[in-house]
């Protein structure tokens, strides 16, 4: 299904929410429709075009929002989908210094890894095997990371996230898949 970008009522991002639940925002007048998807639902008596972006009417107080947490779909998205090794397509979460080694489990330590060379490296360090990381990893910041972290990217969203980082967020993934 496909998802929204939900904004606030001051145009800052709040996150990603299936276009279900976007539809039912502004059917029931809490939020406007800024950007349609070209795509249109039907029901009996009417059809209304899909959203691609929502601006909710009335502002809603965001709780502070600490450092973005670490999953696999937020690491897979800063890494590119790449194997920070070799640069082949990543299937796997490596530890950078093993945790069986005193590693830990954190943005500066974790990386996005293909099966090959997550198997290669096993509980080793990278000094060992004479490897080296493509970029050195680190966590990411800015709100737009909150968006684009989720995985689900509509090119429609770009103008919306652009204050918010995405063109450093983008030009990071970009560079670090090709």
């Amino acid at each position: 299904m496909p998802h929204v970008l939900v904004l606030n009522a001051s145009y800052e991002p709040l996150g990603v929410v299936p276009l279900r639940r976007a539809l039912v925002l502004v059917l029931e007048n809490k939020a406007i429709c800024l950007e349609e998807s070209g795509a249109f639902l039907h029901s009996e008596t009417r059809t209304v075009p899909a959203p691609s972006v929502v601006r909710l009417k009335r502002f809603v107080r965001v709780p502070y929002r600490g450092p973005v947490p670490l999953t696999r779909r937020a690491l897979f998205a800063r890494d590119g989908g790449r194997c920070m090794y070799c640069g082949g397509v990543a299937t796997s979460v490596d530890h950078v210094i093993p945790k069986s080694r005193g590693g830990q489990h954190a943005w500066e330590n974790v990386v996005a890894s293909c099966r090959r060379c997550n198997h290669v490296k096993a509980d080793r360090h990278l000094l060992e095997l004479g490897w080296r990381l493509r970029h050195k990893p680190a966590p990411p910041t800015g709100l737009a990371w909150r968006i684009i972290g989720t995985g689900h990217r509509d090119p429609r969203w770009m103008p919306y996230l652009q204050p918010f980082g995405a063109d450093d967020v983008m030009a990071r993934i970009d560079g670090i898949s090709a």
